[in-house]
């Protein structure tokens, strides 16, 4: 029997060595998951005030924005734009001239700072969209009700700064005519005649609808549709709508209470901080929390809007943005049809 030459086994020995250190290296190559697993969404939150009135509390919402990064979207009321002396440049739909559920500015100087925070917010990047005029429900409101509506927030907000003999800022008519898209209903309260006329005004979404739970926007129409959500609440856990008033009628009936200011802050935070973790360690929806330009039960919805803004909107893979901005991300063919 004939036996391989040392230097052919060698050879050999060597070739296999190769192979298995091969083996062994792929073995244990480190398995880089990032890689492997599709990327996934950003939470996505939308932070919104109804009614935009209050100077004071335009001044915190701005801070707030400045020192969390969130940007905020405002659905304002027009009536908050002209004095109390000029009220009966609004008619509402089947009233009077000069009548307005939530009132008029007291005076021409209150406009004008509300002007000045309206302008700074847009000029922040915060948007600025439609809650009517008067704040009255327009549930039994035609379609020629509603654009009547709309065709006077316009006309009040185009002309805002004359009509309080101010000067308007460079930009202030493209911004009026042009960048206010979104609306919310007053109450809450919608119908076919409403989305209609929406549709029919230019507008591209509504945002007065509920959910429950957090739910992608329905894009699926030609105005795009967004939900408040219901979200557990309290040692119950009961859902609630997502919105500073409907906890403020949950915890004390709708009357203030600041004795039990603390508690209801932490239940809101709680509520909020739960919704969140839910949708964040899930299936990412955008989380939608609504608030009004009043401080409820002591601030006390106020306060635990800004400790969740602060500690969440700088989390990673978190975006705190405007109505519009998610909009641009999750359908942007709708949004700009030459995007």
């Amino acid at each position: 029997m004939k036996f391989p030459k040392r230097s052919a086994v060698r050879a050999k020995a060597k070739l296999l060595a190769g192979g298995l250190t091969g083996a062994i290296s792929l073995l244990f190559t480190p398995f880089d998951a990032a890689a492997a697993e599709p990327a996934r969404p950003e939470q996505l939150i939308l932070i919104s005030f109804d009614g935009a009135h209050d100077n004071r509390l335009w001044e915190r919402s701005l801070k707030t924005g400045e020192e969390t990064g969130a940007r905020f979207t405002y659905f304002l009321s027009c009536t908050f734009l002209i004095s109390r002396d000029a009220r009966k440049a609004y008619k509402a739909p089947g009233r009077s001239a000069g009548r307005s559920n939530v009132g008029f500015a007291p005076d021409r100087a209150d406009v004008v700072e509300r002007l000045g925070h309206i302008w700074a917010a847009r000029q922040a990047g915060h948007e600025i969209g439609s809650h009517g005029c008067g704040h009255f429900d327009g549930k039994d409101w035609s379609k020629d009700d509603w654009i009547a509506e709309f065709d006077q927030f316009d006309r009040i907000v185009s002309n805002a700064w004359s009509a309080n003999e101010a000067d308007q800022p460079a930009g202030w008519s493209d911004f009026a005519g042009s960048e206010i898209k979104g609306f919310r209903a007053p109450y809450l309260s919608t119908g076919t005649a409403l989305h209609s006329a929406l549709a029919a005004h230019g507008l591209s979404y509504d945002a007065s609808t509920v959910s429950n739970g957090p739910v992608v926007p329905d894009f699926t129409q030609r105005l795009a549709r967004f939900a408040l959500p219901m979200v557990p609440e309290g040692p119950k856990g009961r859902p609630i709508i997502a919105m500073d008033y409907n906890l403020f009628v949950r915890h004390s009936g709708g009357e203030d209470d600041p004795s039990k200011s603390g508690e209801y802050e932490l239940r809101a935070l709680e509520a909020f901080r739960a919704a969140f973790q839910a949708e964040y360690s899930g299936k990412r929806r955008p989380l939608q929390l609504g608030f009004h330009f009043v401080e409820m039960n002591g601030g006390a919805y106020w306060r635990a809007l800004e400790r969740f803004a602060l500690e969440t909107c700088g989390r990673p893979e978190v975006a705190c943005i405007t109505y519009q901005e998610a909009m641009r991300r999750l359908n942007p063919q709708q949004f700009d049809p030459d995007s």
